[in-house]
């Protein structure tokens, strides 16, 4: 399935959000983890795909059934400012 860039941006957004799940990101886009991370290797420079690997691997938030039941929500309340 092709993607818009809206999708792409707002895919790649979601990824890169700690509290975002995975899970999340297959329930709007259906792509797994694994596929996920594919994405994002193509869709990212070099460098900054290893940060982003680095930053998520092990990360309890995105994973539900790793991350704390005190998470609620899958965004910071400042997220989404005004414009």
């Amino acid at each position: 399935m092709r993607k818009s860039s809206e999708d792409v941006s707002r895919l790649i957004e979601m990824a890169w959000e700690d509290r975002t799940p995975f899970e999340a990101i297959e329930h709007n886009f259906g792509m797994s983890e694994a596929e996920t991370i594919t994405f994002m290797r193509r869709h990212m420079k070099g460098s900054a795909f290893r940060l982003w690997r680095q930053r998520v691997t092990g990360r309890k938030t995105k994973h539900l059934k790793l991350r704390s039941p005190d998470v609620s929500r899958g965004y910071c309340p400042t997220q989404y400012k005004s414009r």
